[in-house]
């Protein structure tokens, strides 16, 4: 395993007393909601599942704690924080990602013309049960044809013109550096000309491996990889306009999307675990590992622009997930929506602690692991 839990306490852990968790309540909530009237959240390889976590959750609903101290004292109340060390010793890594608001036209023009698009009907899921014979095992999207799954044209052959006349256009806007990262983000605020706001959402992709543009950017030496963020690759992108093809499309990946209503611009795009992102308190973590709705503290010295200079010291729910997002140690911050929050997002790619609060329902069996 590359990873153990450490049992703390939680006043080892960095910041706690001076965290205001109350926004993860409400967040709480929802999960809570969507695990019993939905469906249960998948159980992630450290076991814990989301049967114990709902003895969180309902807990949570029965007490209605109000106000910082009190929801600390919940959290110390009904979990026991983990810290989460790695095998080789290095410590955990945090980026961020946000809701990109674009300005689009519903119809295209001189100006508007780069589309965002739903998904094809023809693109089709890849799992073990239907994957073709010397398919990648990274693809878990495929097209239909002909009575046969095949790889998907790329994110090239598509701006290029694949699917264009098939009406699945749903927006345009007047920046393909725009619409490019609104895929990275997989998510977007449209907003038209008389002030309508839309979301779109992520609904699927052409399948190809992501591949970021800033790590080809940097082995290029067009950008130090010290100062590398997503404003350092715009601003490399309008200088080289002559080039923006070439480098986007080195990112094959495509991203499909589906419109939804903003029911509350207060809150972000329902994510992986199936509710609404909450600004700086939701997290994307590797799936595979942890169970959505957990909460983590986490903590990063170096990180300081997203709390007036102080030291980040959070607890956050984990709410989503990512390609990108690989390790138990990996997370990935949701700041918000907009340029101030795509501001904040872009400068972060940081050092961090990570503990994992476990429900007591689950969390005697770790410590009796550990002793």
């Amino acid at each position: 395993m590359e990873y153990r839990l450490v049992p703390a306490r939680f006043s080892a852990l960095p910041g706690w007393d001076e965290d205001d968790p109350t926004p993860l309540m409400a967040a709480m909530g929802r999960c809570r909601d969507h695990i019993r009237t939905v469906k249960p959240y998948k159980t992630g390889s450290l076991g814990i599942t989301a049967g114990e976590l709902l003895v969180l959750l309902d807990a949570a609903a029965d007490e209605k704690p109000e106000g910082p101290a009190a929801v600390r004292a919940f959290f110390e109340a009904h979990c026991i924080p983990f810290l989460i060390e790695k095998a080789d010793g290095s410590a955990g890594f945090v980026t961020a990602f946000y809701e990109p608001e674009v300005a689009v036209r519903a119809a295209p023009d001189a100006e508007y013309r780069y589309p965002f698009y739903a998904r094809p009907d023809d693109l089709v899921d890849i799992d073990d049960a239907n994957r073709p014979a010397g398919f990648a095992p990274g693809f878990a999207f495929g097209l239909q044809k002909a009575g046969e799954i095949v790889e998907h044209p790329d994110r090239g052959q598509i701006e290029r013109g694949y699917l264009a006349g098939r009406g699945l256009e749903i927006a345009y806007a007047r920046s393909k550096v725009d619409v490019f990262f609104a895929h990275v983000q997989g998510a977007a605020r449209l907003v038209y000309p008389d002030g309508t706001m839309k979301r779109i959402t992520y609904a699927g992709k052409s399948g190809h491996p992501f591949s970021p543009i800033g790590k080809l950017l940097i082995d290029r030496g067009e950008i130090d990889a010290a100062t590398v963020s997503m404003a350092s690759i715009r601003d490399w992108l309008a200088r080289h306009e002559d080039q923006v093809d070439d480098v986007l499309w080195h990112n094959r990946s495509f991203i499909f999307f589906k419109e939804a209503a903003v029911d509350d611009p207060s809150l972000g795009p329902i994510a992986a675990a199936k509710v609404p992102l909450v600004a700086g308190r939701s997290l994307a973590v590797d799936r595979l590992i942890h169970t959505f709705g957990l909460p983590f503290f986490l903590s990063s010295d170096s990180l300081t622009h997203m709390d007036g200079d102080k030291p980040f010291r959070r607890l956050m729910l984990a709410l989503d997930t990512g390609t990108a997002i690989v390790g138990s140690a990996r997370g990935d911050i949701f700041t918000g929506s907009g340029d101030a929050a795509g501001a904040l997002a872009g400068h972060v790619r940081n050092a961090a602690t990570f503990h994992i609060l476990i429900p007591r329902a689950a969390a005697e069996r770790y410590l009796h692991a550990e002793g």
